[in-house]
């Protein structure tokens, strides 16, 4: 507890300067300025997102609402975030949802593996009113008000082993999330799963303490992994999806006009993050290529037997998540 209140009083500090930048504008109209914060880079769809995010802000209040995006883990890593989101320190935070499964346990869907061929299958499904409704239900009950995901494409393998055939999995010792449901999908098909600190990777994979490791193509790129790897595996075993939370008491102290205006401005910001999303995805493809590194579609069939192996995660999924969840994501009862 003294670790996460010392914590928040850092957040407070960093946050500070923005915070006093509240003034009343010309017509005597107070303005506001809140900080959002990300654990990414800030050459990635996560950055693009969030400052599409506040300039729609910006735009739809006249000014009047005013947010600062801090990139790189400079209020925290994802944990420490969200943390700070649920506690009200930080208004507004965009991550990935991988992070929010010890939070929210119905954010355990976006787990299950090979679910969906193609990136507008999931955009479509999570979009879904329906489906959307439901999740911001979950993380009402967290302590968060969901507004929307973004995305960057599938997760990907990147190896040095050719993947082409099911039993090419087996052995690889690939660096994975620190989440028990994408080591359990490793595990089941044949591969040793290794959870490492992301920092640690391209050295890992320049020593061969580990073979492999799976993430979009945007971190593949942007990390340079590529140059130590023979192959990229289009496994797209799952969507990278970006969540926008805000805290769940601010959200609901403001007007009902300005929590409109939060709601259209994700609205905008996330249909343009997917749209530039597609188009970086293409130029890191082309990247990887031009560098010599094959890239490999796998063949339906290899594509069944992953399905078929993954029964047991999605039964691990299943008591977990509300069922009506499960059944609109996935298809399946």
């Amino acid at each position: 507890m003294r670790k996460k209140n010392i914590f928040a009083a850092a957040v407070v500090l960093a946050t500070a300067g923005v915070l006093a930048g509240c003034a009343s504008g010309k017509d005597g109209e107070q303005r506001y300025a809140y900080p959002l914060g990300t654990a990414s880079p800030e050459d990635t769809v996560t950055q693009i997102y969030a400052e599409k995010f506040v300039e729609e802000v910006d735009r739809l209040s006249e000014g009047r609402i005013k947010i600062t995006v801090y990139p790189n883990s400079v209020l925290g890593g994802d944990r420490e975030l969200l943390e700070s989101c649920y506690d009200g320190d930080i208004p507004f935070v965009i991550q990935n949802t991988a992070p929010q499964v010890s939070f929210i346990d119905d954010t355990a869907v976006f787990d299950a593996p090979c679910i969906f061929s193609d990136i507008e299958s999931v955009r479509e499904t999570v979009d879904q009113p329906e489906f959307l409704e439901k999740m911001q239900e979950s993380y009402r009950e967290s302590g968060f008000e969901l507004l929307g995901y973004a995305d960057q494409g599938f997760r990907v393998m990147s190896t040095n082993k050719a993947v082409r055939e099911f039993s090419d999995f087996k052995g690889q010792k690939i660096r994975t999330m620190e989440d028990a449901y994408q080591l359990a999908f490793w595990q089941q098909l044949g591969a040793n799963p290794t959870p490492m600190n992301f920092s640690e990777v391209y050295i890992g994979l320049q020593q061969h303490t580990i073979d492999a490791q799976e993430n979009p193509y945007e971190v593949i790129v942007s990390n340079r992994l590529y140059e130590q790897q023979d192959y990229i595996v289009e496994t797209n075993h799952v969507p990278h999806l970006i969540s926008l939370v805000v805290s769940e008491d601010f959200f609901k102290d403001l007007p009902e006009e300005d929590q409109q205006i939060l709601i259209k401005a994700e609205e905008i910001a996330k249909e343009y993050a997917r749209e530039q999303s597609d188009e970086r995805i293409d130029d890191r493809i082309q990247t990887i290529r031009d560098s010599g590194t094959e890239i490999i579609t796998l063949d339906d069939s290899v594509r069944e037997e992953m399905i078929q192996a993954s029964e047991p995660v999605y039964e691990e999924i299943q008591e977990v998540v509300d069922p009506e969840i499960y059944r609109l994501y996935t298809g399946n009862e």
